[in-house]
């Protein structure tokens, strides 16, 4: 490291202040090492010196030490200082027991070869054990040789926007503002899953992992293999178009099976931002977004294998590897892996997965970072899906009958294929310590192959003189259905940020243009009827033969966007956010099979604007408006041209708090969102674009440790409104926007004994409805499921055994239109991952 001058400013004496200061030799050190040491926060002398002598009851499991330190720090809020080269591949022993934060450190360091100094001011320092020296010569004292130090705090306030979490309580976030942002300065609805609670309650997909998030329904169409976990609905409004988002870039689709997947082991965190979402993002549905934050390189040896069995055949083979090449950390690799090999809850329907992720992390300097990121991923699936005719299923037939839970396709003819890949990169650059730069980018490509018997109308008739006859309710007819898609997608996003201090305001502003081109290759066709299938005695394996396709083309999506953010903090405490962009979106067509083409521009300016109030409390009231544009293809009859972009708009009224001293969160919020321009026929069939749908609720959420090894989730979802408010059709105004139900209610727990056992419980709730639009003709039943868990950890071992929907719950989870969609059935998996 070349030597270097710093001249340290003059600065005007300050009042004195009980907040936390750094100190003067973290502050030194952070400019010595341009800022690749990480930087923390201390508690005041008085509170760290009575966290140094107090006995606690300790429970980390044997791993890498500088995760054991960190557990320790973050348990005993210690200010620990050390250089990370001395802990690299190093590891500690089980810590259990009453003890203070000093015994616990010299357990952990017991056969390492280090040892740490208490400092006078309630400081650790960790150093090079050094062996009794022989007497030393008068004219040459020893001197103690103590490496450069690097000063972290573990816990909150190592957490990164993008990093990993220990427990189930993330305090930052970049998906509500790009920015580096603590939750609670957030003024939008935002939840956090961490990797550890997504695990905990044994969620297999992304769509498993929001059910205990408020405000999302994760089954609008019951169980789907076909587009696995992205058919979600947010505060009532579906989001499988245009899609989630990874690592802040989208994941588009076009509404067809052609759309992108993730992957739970790989993720390091799931985002749910609630409300309007294009000033960042672009084009979106109004209800929000998922963002999926991917597992990063790490500079700390953690390595995992991990082998999961489960019902339905489940046998799963995962790793994950991270670490750095070298002792100073400047090159960093990460490998995650999955082998599934596994059927759905229907026989010889195969839900098999081979997913590998490597990433590379190059950081010459604390200023530059430079991550790579790819992924490729090979699913081989049957097609599952549990629908039925309303009639049978949600109310008894004319007969009075209930017929039975067949399945309507055929698992010989029957299959999805699936294979994607991506490229990309995460680019940091600090041109001062007021001015940083960041780009993102990925490419990728996706195939699609679905082939699939399924039921386009309702029941034969057998008896027409008879409409009560039990037979005219046994038969279906069936036909085939089958597309062929390919999918490129290039999105890159290049953003700017500045801070600085004027006055009493401290400011953050952010500038950005994104891109993004998508281009889908599309066969599809739907065939002809063949033989029907008997509900109580079906016959599969039939001949079956492909019909004609009806699309043979191609689509491109296109979007270019410029936005700035102002986010702005008064006195510590009023935090103004400004935001504005505008988008320039563009769709082109053509169809080989009619020779149809169509092509259409728009542009469109979106906008957020908001309030949070800081109280010294740990309380955080906010006010919001955010708005949200999506174009539409449907052709205006009075123009010949495609209508304008649907809008929405949200004012949202909401509350934080954040306990002192706590690792929980509490959340509450109101709002009042419309999706404006909606598109609605009259009664003619000719679309008119005259339509509204409002939605407004009350969500709730709470993530508390009442004990320390406790962890308490809850979450609850009120919405009295979810209507067609606007439309051309004066007989839809009112009527239940997606069957979005009235109350949503979930909660989890688990405790972990001293001895390494941990067990957990949780539930999910959902109240009836009348269907989507109100068409079902029976109230569809309100649901509760259960989940559970036990997990036992001991040296590297961990073990659990996750239950979702525990008592075998046969529900059904969605009606509209004359069908019904069944739920997910009961999944069993045991997990045991060995760490080192």
């Amino acid at each position: 490291m070349h030597s270097q001058h710093i001249r340290m400013p003059i600065r005007r004496p300050s009042p004195p202040s009980t907040r936390p200061v750094i100190p003067p030799l973290a502050l030194a050190l952070h400019l010595i090492f341009g800022g690749t040491c990480l930087t923390a926060v201390a508690l005041p002398t008085p509170a760290m010196a009575q966290a140094q002598s107090t006995a606690r009851e300790f429970d980390i499991p044997a791993g890498p030490l500088a995760t054991t330190l960190n557990r320790i720090g973050e348990s005993a809020g210690l200010l620990l200082s050390f250089d990370p080269t001395m802990v690299k591949g190093k590891t500690a022993p089980a810590i259990k027991g009453r003890m203070t934060a000093q015994q616990a450190l010299e357990q952990a360091l017991a056969s390492s070869g280090l040892e740490v100094a208490p400092g006078g001011d309630g400081t650790y320092t960790l150093k090079k054990a050094l062996p009794a020296p022989a007497k030393p010569e008068p004219t040459a004292p020893l001197k103690e040789a103590v490496l450069p130090v690097v000063t972290v705090r573990a816990g909150a306030a190592r957490e990164t926007a993008t990093g990993p979490v220990a427990g189930y309580v993330a305090k930052r976030s970049a998906t509500a503002t790009k920015t580096d942002t603590p939750l609670i300065e957030t003024p939008q609805s935002l939840t956090i899953l961490t990797a550890d609670r997504i695990a905990a309650t044994g969620a297999v997909n992304m769509r498993d992992a929001l059910g205990y998030v408020p405000g999302v329904k994760i089954e609008p169409l019951g169980p789907d293999s076909r587009l696995e976990s992205t058919w979600i609905n947010i505060r009532g409004f579906e989001s499988i178009q245009p899609g989630p988002y990874q690592d802040g870039l989208p994941l588009r689709n076009n509404w067809t099976w052609g759309a992108w997947r993730t992957e739970n082991y790989a993720t390091e965190r799931l985002e749910v931002m609630r409300g309007p979402t294009s000033v960042l993002y672009g084009q979106a549905k109004p209800g929000g977004l998922v963002n999926v934050v991917s597992k990063r390189p790490q500079p700390e040896t953690q390595n995992e294998v991990q082998v999961q069995l489960g019902n339905n055949h489940r046998r799963q083979l995962a790793g994950d590897f991270t670490g750095a090449f070298d002792a100073e950390g400047v090159w960093q690799y990460r490998l995650t892996s999955v082998i599934r090999n596994a059927e759905y809850p229907v026989d010889g329907i195969n839900d098999d997965r081979y997913f590998l992720a490597p990433a590379l992390t190059w950081k010459p300097n604390g200023d530059t970072s430079l991550t790579l990121l790819s992924h490729v991923m090979r699913d081989r699936a049957g097609v599952y899906s549990r629908y039925a005719m309303e009639e049978g299923s949600l109310r008894p037939t004319a007969a009075g009958t209930k017929v039975p839970k067949t399945y309507l396709g055929d698992p010989e003819f029957d299959h999805m294929e699936h294979d994607q890949w991506s490229i990309g990169y995460l680019f940091e650059h600090r041109f001062a310590d007021n001015l940083q730069f960041r780009q993102n980018l990925r490419y990728g490509q996706l195939r699609a192959k679905l082939d699939q018997v399924f039921v386009p109308s309702g029941y034969v008739t057998i008896n027409s003189n008879d409409p009560s006859d039990p037979q005219n309710f046994r038969i279906l007819e069936r036909t085939t259905f089958g597309s062929n898609e390919k999918v490129r997608s290039l999105a890159i996003d290049n953003q700017l940020t500045a801070t600085w201090k004027t006055g009493n305001w401290s400011s953050t502003f952010l500038t950005g243009l994104d891109y993004q081109n998508s281009h889908f290759d599309q066969t599809t066709y739907q065939g002809d009827a063949f033989a029907p299938l008997d509900l109580y005695a079906p016959v599969y394996g039939q001949s079956i033969t492909k019909g004609d396709p009806y699309f043979d083309g191609w689509t491109r999506l296109k979007q270019l966007g410029v936005y700035g953010q102002w986010q702005g903090k008064w006195h510590d405490q009023l935090v103004l956010t400004l935001g504005a962009r505008n988008d320039w979106a563009s769709m082109a067509s053509d169809n080989k099979v009619d020779g149809s083409s169509d092509q259409q521009r728009k542009s469109k300016p979106t906008g957020r604007t908001g309030v949070v109030w800081l109280m010294d409390s740990g309380v955080a009231p906010y006010i919001s408006y955010a708005t949200s544009f999506f174009p539409v293809t449907t052709i205006n009859p009075d123009t010949g041209k495609a209508f304008n972009p649907e809008t929405g708009q949200q004012w949202e009224l909401g509350v934080r708090f954040q306990p002192k001293g706590s690792e929980g969160m509490l959340s509450a919020s109101l709002f009042d969102l419309r999706r404006q321009n909606y598109i609605t026929t009259d009664g003619a069939g000719v679309p008119r674009q005259l339509g509204e749908v409002t939605v407004k609720g009350l969500e709730v959420e709470a993530l508390l440790k009442p004990l320390r090894a406790m962890n308490l989730t809850f979450s609850y979802t009120l919405t009295p409104t979810a209507k067609v408010s606007k439309s051309v059709a004066p007989e839809d105004i009112g009527k239940n926007f997606n069957g979005t139900s009235r109350h949503g209610l979930s909660a989890w727990a688990d405790y972990r004994w001293a001895n390494g056992i941990t067990a957990g419980t949780g539930f999910r709730y959902t109240s009836s409805n009348h269907g989507d639009s109100d068409t079902a003709n029976a109230k569809v039943p309100g649901y509760t499921l259960w989940d559970a868990m036990l997990g036992y950890d001991t040296g590297p071992w961990a073990i659990r055994l996750n239950v979702r929907n525990l008592a075998g719950k046969e529900y059904i989870a969605s009606c509209g239109y004359g069908w019904c969609y069944y739920g997910t059935q009961r999944q069993i998996n045991l997990t045991a991952a060995y760490r080192w």
